[in-house]
């Protein structure tokens, strides 16, 4: 049996292209106003309640200050972005990836595992749960999927000129048109996080091995 679907290793290499073209945009558009409100409204720097430093040329898209040609590319990949959300959980919830590797049942909420899988991943032993993923891997992907992903896409709606008239009671439920700015900066660097710490447990658990099997698929 393989360990990666076909579909599950057509979407990561997707995702991945899209979320390095989003990040890296969004980083660019962050530099036309690096202020991040609550509310509905958000000029005065003093009600600010974040300010972020102005990103250099070396981490954006373009590799120079534009505005528009930033939200053209954050446009372009946040398409098969979000078709991808929706087509990986169609396979998921089809090929039991879901049910299988990913669902936590109430039995498994305990603290002893849960704290085995903390001091198992501190001593660096990634072989506490053979054949699938760990606790801890369960946990980081359902947040992933179930909350962050479905939350940028949500959010990057809520602040689109195209998309806002047509969710203003989302932008409200959400605090207002800044909120929803605010929300979708956070959920991006929480995503950025999750990437960062994924590719260091790569790193340390047989590389080669992983993105090998991640492009032909392995097996259990």
């Amino acid at each position: 049996m393989k360990r990666h679907a076909l579909s599950t290793r057509l979407w990561h290499w997707l995702n991945l292209a899209c979320v390095v073209v989003l990040f890296m945009s969004g980083l660019n558009i962050s530099n036309a106003h690096p202020h991040l409100y609550w509310g509905d409204w958000g000029f005065d720097l003093r009600d600010a309640w974040l300010s972020v430093p102005r990103f250099p040329g070396w981490m954006t898209i373009p590799g120079h200050y534009s505005l528009a040609a930033a939200r053209d590319w954050h446009i372009l990949a946040a398409w098969p972005f979000a078709l991808g959300l929706l087509f990986i959980w169609i396979a998921m919830l089809a090929n039991g990836h879901f049910r299988r590797d990913i669902a936590i049942g109430r039995r498994e909420w305990r603290w002893p595992a849960l704290r085995a899988d903390i001091a198992a991943h501190l001593r660096l032993d990634f072989r506490h749960r053979r054949g699938g993923y760990n606790l801890l891997q369960r946990i980081a992907y359902g947040i992933v999927f179930g909350i962050l992903l479905p939350l940028m896409i949500a959010t990057g709606m809520g602040i689109s000129p195209g998309w806002e008239p047509h969710l203003h009671w989302m932008i409200e439920s959400m605090g207002g048109r800044q909120s929803v700015r605010s929300i979708h900066f956070v959920a991006a660097w929480a995503l950025f996080g999750f990437v960062v710490v994924h590719v260091a447990l790569v790193l340390l658990s047989r590389p080669l091995r992983q993105v090998r099997d991640m492009v032909t698929g392995g097996r259990r």
